[in-house]
């Protein structure tokens, strides 16, 4: 799909951070410490911060999505089934609300909204469609982890509410390059995809 930057105003559109968050990038965090991690998904701080400096400068919102495990008794977490088959090492205080693991990594600071999410789609069962509808976003630019599930799932369902999207290619990642290759190839055929330094450039020249 087309990228149509002379039609996106930056009073209406807001970059989506989808889950950059200190317990899964942080060298300290929760997944480094359990050695799980990728160089796709390390690379993408430096290269997303310059994506939120050319948003901020142009006018635009920024919003960061925070997976969260909420704590039930004695602090122990209520984790999915199936996330607890994949990432087993996931414990108490790990992505707790309010922790330092649950907030956006420091590279991508300040967001003007914080939302807690706590299924694939941030929209599920949050409030980031009232936050948004509130501030007026129509236009949701999307980057974070991973890509086949929060990303994938959250713009889906953004596509369902009726924003407009924007898909940044190399501002999103995967822990398997094919899987990122083969989610982005079929979100495009619901949404314009662009790289980082496409839009930071674009955004530049319009700020």
């Amino acid at each position: 799909m087309a990228l149509e930057l002379s039609r996106m105003n930056p009073a209406t559109t807001a970059l989506l951070l989808v889950d950059l968050q200190n317990d899964f990038l942080h060298a300290k965090g929760a997944y480094a410490r359990a050695n799980c991690s990728a160089p796709a998904l390390a690379a993408l701080p430096a290269r997303v911060a310059a994506v939120a400096k050319a948003v901020r400068a142009w006018g635009g919102w920024t919003a960061a999505t925070l997976f969260t495990l909420v704590p039930g008794r004695n602090g122990e977490p209520f984790v999915a089934p199936h996330l607890r088959a994949l990432r087993p090492f996931l414990a108490k205080g790990d992505f707790a609300p309010g922790s330092w693991g649950q907030d956006v990594i420091d590279e991508l600071k300040p967001v003007d909204f914080k939302i807690e999410k706590v299924a694939y789609s941030a929209f599920h069962q949050s409030r980031l469609e009232f936050v948004l509808r509130k501030a007026g976003v129509t236009t949701l630019i999307f980057a974070g982890i991973v890509a086949g599930g929060g990303v994938a799932s959250t713009l889906r369902h953004a596509h369902v509410l009726e924003f407009e999207t924007l898909l940044l290619s190399d501002g999103c990642a995967a822990f398997r390059p094919d899987v990122h290759e083969t989610t982005v190839a079929a979100l495009s055929a619901i949404s314009p995809v662009a790289t980082c330094a496409e839009l930071a450039a674009a955004l530049a020249r319009r700020a």
